[in-house]
C-alpha cells in the first residue's frame, strides 16, 4: 500500500541532532516530519555530556533550564600525564556550563518540546531512496514492522508493512554514522586517521562523586573520565593492543546493546587493573562496575555536508573518539545553524547560497577537528606536556569551534584553523 504525505522539511534521524533540528524548524514555522528507522529512543548511549555552546543552542529553543535542572554541572576539566595532575582548566560559565546529561535524558527532553509543538517522530520508519525535483525532493519511506516466525524456535525481524512518499522542500539527514541519506547521495566518508578501541565502563568511588571530568595521558593512549548525575563515573580507556589480550577482554559472554548494535563485556578483572595502573587517584569501588564494553569509534570526515536539496548533521558527516564528546555536541549546533538558514530560505526569502556556505564552514571546522587542517599550536611558555601532546588534546577537550579556544588557551595552546 502506497501513502503520501506532504511536508516543507523532512528529517531523517530522531537522535539529539535531528531532534534539534525538527524543534528549531517548527520554532520557525515551518512544517516537519521525523522519521527514524529505529523503534524507540536511545536506551545506553556513549554521549553524555553538554557543552556550553550546546546549552546556547538550548537556550535558544527555551530548554536550556529543564537541562541544567535534570543534569549535572562541571566546573571543568583536569588533565593528567600519567598519575601527575598536570593543569585544571575552567569549562563554561553560571548560564553556559559543561553539563552531564546522558543522550537518553536529552532525547527525551527534546522530544517532548516537539511534541508540544504537535510534531511526533515517526518511530520505525525507515528511508529508501530519494528523488530529487525541480521543487524539491520526493523520500520513499518504508514503515517496519516485526514479524516472528517459526514453530519450535521462534524467530523474529523487520518487515515492510507500508510504503510512503513524501514530498519535502529539503532533506536533513541526521541518521548517525551509517547514514542513509549520506549513502544515497553518494558522498565519499573517508576516514582521517585510524579508528580507536576503548573500554567503556560505568562505576563508582568509593570516596565518593568526582566533581571535574579528567583526561589521563599514557604514553600511547588518552582515557577520559566523565562524572554523571547518579554520582558514578564514566571511563572511556583507550586500549593499546598488546595491553590486554583479546582472550582477557572477552571472557564474560555478556552483552550490551547500544541502539541496534550489541558489544561483547570486558572482563571485570582487566578493567580494575587497568583503572589501578591508570588512575591510582580513583579510589574505585571494585563492586561497582557495570556497562563494561568495547567499543571501536572510528574518525571520519564526509567530502561534503549535502548539496542543492538535502544536508547532512552530526555523525552523518563526522565522527571522532569519545573523549571531548566533540561529535555529539558539534551536530547540536550544527542542527540549530541548519534548521536556521533553511528557515530563512522558506521563509525570509533567503537564497540558497545561504546552505552552500554552512556546508563549506562545517567541512571547516571538522578539517581543523580532526587535524586534516591546522590544530592546536604551542607557544615559548607552553608547558612540556601539553606542546608535546597537543595534537592528542585536539580531539579530547569539550568544546568545539570557539569552545576548543577557551579551553586550551590556559595551557599555551593556540588554535590555528588553516
Amino acid at each position: 500500500m502506497f501513502g503520501h504525505r506532504k511536508t516543507e522539511a523532512l528529517v531523517v534521524g530522531a537522535g539529539p541532532t535531528g531532534l534539534v533540528a525538527a524543534l528549531a524548524l517548527a520554532d520557525a514555522g515551518v512544517a516537519v516530519e521525523v522519521i527514524e528507522e529505529a523503534a524507540d529512543t536511545a536506551g545506553h548511549s556513549y554521549a553524555l555530556a553538554l557543552h556550553p555552546a550546546s546549552m546556547t543552542t538550548l537556550q535558544g529553543l527555551g530548554l536550556a533550564d529543564v537541562a541544567i535542572a535534570v543534569g549535572r554541572r562541571i566546573p571543568g576539566v583536569a588533565i593528567y600525564e600519567g598519575t601527575e595532575r598536570r593543569a585544571a582548566l575552567p569549562v563554561g560559565d553560571a548560564k553556559r556550563p559543561l553539563l552531564a546529561l546522558p543522550q537518553s535524558a536529552l532525547e527525551h527532553m527534546l522530544a517532548e518540546g516537539l511534541a508540544k509543538k504537535g510534531v511526533r517522530v515517526h518511530f520505525s520508519h525507515r528511508l529508501a531512496r530519494l528523488e530529487p525535483g525541480p521543487a524539491g525532493v520526493s523520500a520513499i519511506v518504508h514503515r517496519l514492522e516485526r514479524e516472528t516466525t517459526g514453530y519450535a524456535v521462534a524467530r523474529s525481524g523487520w518487515v515492510v508493512d507500508k510504503e510512503f512518499r513524501y514530498d519535502a522542500a529539503y532533506v536533513l539527514g541526521a541518521d548517525g554514522h551509517a547514514s542513509l541519506v549520506r549513502r544515497i547521495l553518494e558522498i565519499p566518508f573517508e576516514e582521517t586517521s585510524p579508528s580507536q578501541v576503548y573500554a567503556v565502563v560505568e562505576c563508582a568511588a568509593r570516596s565518593g562523586p568526582l566533581d571535574e571530568m579528567r583526561l589521563v595521558i599514557g604514553d600511547a593512549t588518552m582515557d577520559a573520565l566523565w562524572p554523571l548525575p547518579s554520582g558514578r563515573s564514566r571511563f572511556s580507556l583507550e586500549l593499546d593492543a598488546p595491553e590486554v589480550r583479546a582472550d582477557d577482554r572477552y571472557k564474560s559472554r555478556l552483552v550490551t546493546q547500544v541502539g541496534e548494535r550489541f558489544f561483547a563485556h570486558v572482563e571485570a578483572d582487566a578493567l580494575r587493573s587497568m583503572i589501578a595502573a591508570r588512575a591510582p587517584w580513583f579510589d574505585l569501588d571494585p563492586d561497582s562496575l557495570a556497562w563494561s564494553i568495547e567499543v571501536r569509534f572510528e574518525r571520519r570526515l564526509a567530502a561534503s555536508f549535502g548539496r542543492e536539496r538535502v544536508w547532512l548533521a552530526g555523525d552523518a558527516a563526522h565522527l571522532t573518539g569519545p573523549a571531548g564528546m566533540q561529535s555529539m555536541n558539534a551536530g547540536l549546533r550544527e542542527a540549530f545553524d541548519l534548521a536556521s538558514r533553511l528557515a530563512a530560505v522558506l521563509r525570509g526569502g533567503a537564497k540558497s547560497d545561504v546552505l552552500e556556505a554552512y556546508g563549506r564552514e562545517r567541512l571547516a571546522e571538522w578539517r581543523f577537528l580532526l587535524g586534516r587542517a591546522g590544530g592546536l599550536k604551542p607557544g615559548p611558555a607552553t608547558p612540556p606536556f601539553a606542546a608535546k601532546n597537543a595534537a592528542r588534546l585536539l580531539a579530547c577537550l569539550p568544546g568545539t569551534d570557539e569552545g576548543i579556544d577557551a579551553i586550551s588557551a590556559p595551557i599555551g595552546l593556540t588554535p590555528v584553523r588553516a
